[in-house]
């Protein structure tokens, strides 16, 4: 897959994607991934000016195996390991020592439930980015990684031989913990402590720059986002999702399409963002092999 990001910029950050799975009858399915994020030219320029004194290459990248496994007719499971290369400067920013490379290991875990009473209904569960803090400099300023729980729910509306047409709905949620002096809760730690609501204060301009708190409400700390799918005979597909990140003030709707002949597909999708979002205009396109 890959993906241009902020278009509107017309900055040279990109992001690709590419997997590989194979399927072992009796066993399971065996797969690997790698992750590609380039984050463009940087400069660097004097601490009192902005003369451009040189440049360099930014970028990261991720490489993961993963296995999933059958326990029973409705029931799989399935685990992953990464290793992260994080290169976002070759030289340190100014008295610190060392320079913006760091290297991290992480695993996923995953599960996959389909419903004996509701053939039609799929549930899904994945911790992923569990792993110890990815450190820069030194484990003071170590950052940790996104571990993410995601929870999500698949129902097939329609299942014909011409017509196939699924819903889906799904949860993200942030389980890292950072604490008001800036440390942060160890992932085996965030997962547990990683708090689900936050408080939104509702301010009021009372004149000039002057606001005043007027109310407040809990919300959820996390992202829901939903989406349809449908295909016409194994050839085309039509999608349609709508992401809603209240904490982060961000909701757009997106909109996809496939095709799809023998063992090939294309697949393509679009981000209808507000003018001014930086996802606005966002274009992915993605190619599936079989073979």
């Amino acid at each position: 897959m890959h993906s241009n990001w902020l278009p509107q910029f017309d900055s040279d950050l990109f992001y690709e994607f590419g997997a590989y799975r194979q399927s072992i009858e009796g066993i399971g399915t065996f797969g690997a991934n790698v992750t590609f994020l380039n984050l463009g030219k940087q400069y660097i320029t004097g601490e009192d000016s902005p003369e451009i004194l040189g440049e360099f290459s930014s970028y990261e990248f991720a490489l993961s195996g993963t296995f999933g496994t059958k326990l029973n007719e409705n029931w799989g499971v399935g685990v992953g390991l990464r290793f992260i290369r994080s290169n976002l400067s070759d030289v340190g920013a100014g008295s610190e020592k060392g320079d913006g490379k760091a290297n991290a290991f992480a695993f996923d875990l995953s599960t996959l439930y389909k419903m004996p009473f509701l053939p039609k209904l799929s549930m899904g569960v994945n911790l992923s980015n569990l792993g110890p803090k990815i450190t820069y400099i030194d484990a003071a300023q170590a950052d940790p990684l996104p571990t993410n729980l995601k929870m999500g729910l698949a129902y097939r509306i329609l299942d014909s031989e011409f017509n196939k047409l699924t819903v889906t709905a799904d949860m993200n949620k942030l389980m890292v913990t950072r604490h008001a002096d800036g440390t942060s809760d160890a992932f085996y730690k965030a997962i547990f402590t990683s708090p689900w609501t936050i408080v939104e204060k509702e301010r009021q301009n009372i004149g000039g720059d002057n606001e005043k708190t007027v109310g407040q409400t809990k919300i959820f700390n996390g992202i829901i986002s939903g989406g349809a799918e449908y295909w016409y005979s194994n050839l085309i597909a039509l999608r349609m999702g709508y992401y809603w990140d209240k904490p982060g003030k961000v909701t757009f709707m997106s909109f996809g399409a496939g095709i799809q002949y023998s063992l090939y597909r294309f697949d393509f999708g679009y981000v209808s963002a507000a003018e001014g979002h930086p996802l606005a205009n966002t274009m992915r396109f993605s190619l599936t092999m079989g073979f």
